[in-house]
């Protein structure tokens, strides 16, 4: 599960359409926007919604669910430390991909540790990683609970579960932290976007 590459005799093919290009007739830059932050914390909820915003305004999107990944990419997976690291990597390759594809990646996974996210970011020239950092107080997550599993956590049917067996390390340089208990999701919309038209990924006008 490690980033060596046991694949000796593989040389890189430079492709002719080139990102830049397939930036050029999307309209947009492409971008990684990378949600993380606790169970219940609205991830998902955001990451689609910010697509659903993009995609009305004619933006190639594509967003990576924590679910629906491990239902195939990640399906061989568990959720030992182990396993969360290489979940991690396998969707920070696949993203990258994306970007280079001209696409917005958006990913929303809990991915609770800091090094994980800072290897993914490692993986990109600066800036084209963005990490929005969903935070919410756990209180509040666990009081959601929309998928039962921090009630099933505090019964210990699942033994490692972030938050309550398993610890989550905040963002320390998030390019944006969105307080998802206190603003609405139309308010966390605006929020990403400003960042995205701020840094020249999208026009003024998105």
């Amino acid at each position: 599960m490690g980033e060596e590459n046991k694949s000796s005799n593989v040389v890189w093919h430079h492709a002719t359409v080139t990102r830049g290009r397939r930036e050029a007739l999307n309209n947009h830059r492409s971008v990684i926007l990378w949600f993380t932050g606790l169970s219940g914390s609205g991830k998902s909820t955001l990451a689609h919604a910010v697509e659903e915003r993009l995609y009305k305004k004619g933006c190639r999107t594509f967003v990576f669910d924590g679910d629906n990944v491990r239902h195939g990419l990640c399906a061989d997976l568990g959720f030992s430390n182990e396993d969360r690291v290489e979940n991690i990597r396998r969707v920070g390759e696949m993203a990258k991909l994306f970007l280079e594809a001209g696409v917005i990646a958006l990913t929303a996974f809990i991915s609770p540790f800091r090094a994980d996210r800072a290897r993914v970011r490692s993986l990109v020239p600066h800036g084209e990683f963005m990490e929005i950092y969903c935070r919410c107080p756990l209180e509040v997550c666990e009081k959601r609970d929309v998928k039962g599993l921090y009630k099933r956590a505090r019964q210990g049917d699942i033994k490692i579960f972030t938050g309550i067996s398993s610890p989550y390390q905040e963002p320390e340089d998030a390019e944006l932290v969105v307080e998802t208990d206190a603003l609405t999701l139309d308010e966390s919309i605006d929020e990403v976007l400003a960042l995205l038209r701020e840094r020249g990924v999208i026009s003024p006008d998105v």
